[in-house]
């Protein structure tokens, strides 16, 4: 009786999970799908919980409590944190196979060889090397983003890199077999532990040549490798809703990866081996170009003529959390009868839907974001394009330049816009290290600081001349 009450428990959690992902794919019911999700896990422990097999409750509370603690500051973070609390998710999840992989096998291993059956060890090879390079892979991310002090932002390269990374998940895999076909003799666990220290270091080799402008990618390649993870975890403790809980995760992590690779017109090898984000020398003896800056006065004149302003969002103005100056901004055009859009790039920021997010946050109608394939028909049309924090994925290199390391990506044409605005920190280039070269064309102009601040300004102006 407990079995089947078990088993229908299951089941419904993974139909709330499946409806959690459908859910998912619209802003009008995300929240739904949120909560559907949380019910779905909700089940899924009470259920494996109230299982007679299960001892320890003890030591489940105090996981449980653990768990609380450390998961509702984590749940508190600023949305320009959240990428890099993403990447934290995936390292837990990670961190929890890796070491249910190899609790189980010094397990069986305690109580006779025959435990070890080859289907075991195989499902726990996987579930050790997943499940550890997604922990040290997350972790690294998780640095960058926050842009960690020992940790270098830009891509890390050497010689013979991709070789060595391969041939350690190559020497893994052979320790792997090894163990499968003799998983009891005298060397068998220093074997274990040197494919746990193997996929500890991959992971952080796997990150380090990769820049920031790829994280967004990578983030949801580390997101298919926790669920796949999972996968593996569920075969060892014969769990099914494990397996296909894991399933939907790495499956949808895999889905979003090639939805992202394609927004940058790459490959997964390209992004996983390609060092992004490496900075490059500028030509010697080059013309030194020349910016052109406007004040927020002169800004705010020329918006006040114009019919249709587009807003570029990007990162800067995540880090500047410019999202609430921005909803003022476009009260204040709304309200003069000027059609206000923002032009969404899939890689914009530092994870999939960090534009999105943050703009909805602020309560800007969702109906006023619009992808980059259908705003790019409307630029030649646009008065003003105002890009706020946005560098690589405006950059009109990218069309032509293949010396470029973003030549072939799609990009926002914000520089077929009648007039461009470009709010920037610095004089810096972005994650892909390169100059941008809408900055100095003839119709774009320059306003340099924070960009909280900037549109701040840029409000005050208008609002001061709304009575003209």
């Amino acid at each position: 009786m407990m079995h089947n009450i078990v088993q229908l428990a299951y089941i419904a959690a993974t139909v709330l999970f499946v409806f959690s992902l459908h859910w998912m794919n619209n802003p009008k019911t995300a929240r739904r799908g949120v909560i559907s999700g949380a019910a779905a896990m909700l089940v899924a422990v009470l259920a494996t919980w109230i299982q007679p097999q299960i001892h320890h409750h003890g030591w489940i509370i105090i996981a449980i409590v653990a768990g609380i603690v450390v998961g509702i500051p984590l749940s508190r973070v600023p949305l320009t944190a959240v990428p890099q609390r993403t990447a934290l998710s995936h390292a837990f999840g990670g961190a929890a196979a890796g070491l249910v992989g190899t609790a189980k096998y010094f397990l069986w291993l305690s109580e006779g060889p025959e435990e070890l059956t080859p289907f075991r060890m195989i499902a726990i090879i996987a579930e050790i090397i997943l499940g550890f390079l997604t922990l040290t892979g997350s972790l690294m991310a998780a640095g960058k983003l926050q842009e960690v002090k020992w940790i270098p932002q830009r891509p890390v390269t050497y010689p013979f890199q991709n070789v060595a990374n391969m041939g350690l998940l190559v020497i893994a895999a052979v320790l792997g077999v090894l163990l499968v076909l003799y998983p009891a003799e005298p060397w068998s666990s220093a074997a274990f532990l040197a494919i746990v220290a193997l996929s500890l270091i991959f992971g952080v080799l796997f990150i380090i040549p990769i820049g920031g402008a790829d994280m967004p990618t990578v983030i949801s390649i580390l997101n298919s490798y926790a669920g796949l993870s999972a996968v593996a975890m569920g075969f060892v403790l014969d769990n099914k809703l494990l397996i296909t809980a894991g399933a939907l995760d790495g499956s949808s992590g895999l889905i979003l990866s090639i939805i992202m690779c394609k927004a940058m017109n790459r490959s997964f090898t390209n992004v996983l081996f390609g060092a992004f984000g490496k900075v490059q020398k500028a030509g010697a003896g080059g013309e030194e170009k020349v910016y052109k800056q406007e004040s927020s006065e002169g800004v705010a004149q020329l918006i006040e003529q114009a019919s249709l302003v587009v807003v570029v969002p990007g990162y800067g103005m995540a880090v500047a959390q410019a999202q609430h100056k921005i909803r003022e901004f476009y009260d204040q055009l709304t309200k003069r009868g000027i059609t206000v859009k923002f032009a969404i790039h899939p890689v914009a920021g530092r994870m999939p839907g960090h534009m999105n997010v943050l703009l909805a946050e602020a309560d800007i109608p969702y109906s006023a974001l619009v992808e980059m394939d259908d705003i790019n028909s409307d630029m030649p049309q646009c008065d003003v394009a105002l890009v706020v924090g946005a560098n690589d994925v405006v950059n009109p290199a990218a069309r032509y330049d293949k010396s470029t390391p973003i030549y072939g990506m799609p990009i926002i044409d914000a520089d077929r816009a009648k007039m461009v605005i470009a709010i920037k920190r610095s004089k810096n280039p972005g994650f892909a290290g390169i100059d941008n070269e809408l900055y100095f064309k003839d119709n774009t102009f320059m306003l340099f600081g924070d960009a909280k601040a900037v549109i701040g300004d840029l409000v005050k102006q208008l609002a001061g001349g709304s009575g003209h």
